[in-house]
């Protein structure tokens, strides 16, 4: 796996690198702890929730909307789901909700995979008899017409006995990478994704279960605006460019040519576009979403008058001395308002 790994990227592009390079001159530049307010990150991270398990399920085929989905969500008890759709989404709503929450906690090894995977299929029925188990029969990736009829075949994946091999290989040499750092993160990780969606280790929901992989590999690598950018949107707003990408990276493999460049290409600009959403959510030109309802309530005073005081504020707008302070604060560091005086004479503007 080493050596295959290095052949791949023996012919990785000066482009590449400076994508890797900017992306990560986005993730230096998330600061949502100083800047967003809990209430604003956990309504993100809700719309995330939503918006991540739509796309990505209906990559699949689900026909569920996202507000179909919100519907569902919404209701506490589930006692009988009313088609395999729901129970898929369902699923992968938990599961996604669960990686976001308790990513430290859990490492990466087999286990985890194959926990993941009986957990984003725990609603499905059909799918009982080999939730988290490798797959026992043959699964290449088939092109049907719009009648689902089967008309050729896209990937030929691993066969069933090679299966636990190939994937304790994978999983053991990803691992051994990502506490090692003798490569990027970023390469390690897309590595990961293509070589196992090559495999195809699960009879079904390989491809769901890889984008729950993303998140996890993400956000263990120390990218933590992945909760509050969907990058599963991203990938079903280019849903063609997604699968010709693996396709062709997945065809050279096992050859002279095994190459993963092209997925590259794909991967990393998908990652460079959430990057950049996520800094442009604590930028200035999004002040409105990232500061709470009272905090709005600062804002918008102070932009209706040409300055004031703290206690001003707080008698004109029946806010909380404390909580205007905060804000103030806020407003401060994201150059939008500006002090004059000193003292109790001290007073805010817009600068």
């Amino acid at each position: 796996m080493k050596n295959t790994f290095n052949n791949r990227m023996g012919d990785i592009s000066g482009l590449l690198l400076k994508e890797i390079s900017k992306i990560d001159e986005y993730k230096g530049m998330w600061k949502a702890g100083e800047i967003l307010h809990p209430q604003i990150l956990k309504r993100l991270k809700r719309s995330v929730l939503i918006t991540s398990t739509g796309a990505s399920t209906r990559i699949e085929g689900v026909k569920l909307s996202d507000e179909d989905i919100d519907k569902l969500i919404d209701k506490i008890n589930i006692q009988k789901f009313t088609n395999r759709d729901e129970q898929e989404v369902k699923g992968y709503y938990e599961l996604l909700e669960n990686v976001f929450n308790s990513w430290e906690r859990l490492e990466l090894n087999e286990s985890t995979v194959k926990h993941f995977h009986k957990e984003l299929l725990k609603y499905v029925s059909k799918d009982s008899a080999h939730r988290g188990e490798y797959k026992k029969k043959e699964n290449s990736v088939k092109m049907v017409n719009g009648d689902g009829k089967v008309i050729g075949t896209i990937f030929e994946t691993s066969l069933p006995y090679k299966t636990p091999l190939e994937m304790q290989e994978l999983v053991e040499w990803t691992r051994t990478e990502l506490i090692k750092k003798n490569h990027h993160p970023l390469l390690v990780i897309g590595n990961f994704i293509v070589a196992f969606l090559a495999i195809h280790p699960f009879e079904d929901g390989n491809g769901r279960l890889s984008r729950i992989l993303t998140n996890f590999l993400l956000l263990k690598a120390g990218y933590a605006y992945v909760p509050y950018i969907s990058h599963e949107k991203l990938i079903e707003d280019n849903k063609k460019g997604y699968y010709v990408a693996l396709q062709k990276s997945q065809k050279s493999f096992k050859t002279k040519n095994d190459t993963i460049i092209l997925w590259l290409e794909y991967f990393l600009n998908i990652f460079l576009l959430q990057s950049k959403m996520a800094v442009e959510l604590t930028e200035n030109k999004n002040i409105e979403s990232i500061l709470s309802e009272k905090q709005l309530l600062v804002w918008n005073y102070l932009q209706e008058n040409k300055g004031a005081g703290v206690g001003e504020i707080s008698k004109a707008t029946k806010v909380p001395i404390p909580t205007v302070k905060q804000a103030i604060n806020k407003l401060l560091k994201l150059k939008k308002i500006e002090m004059s005086g000193m003292g109790r004479a001290v007073r805010y503007a817009l600068r």
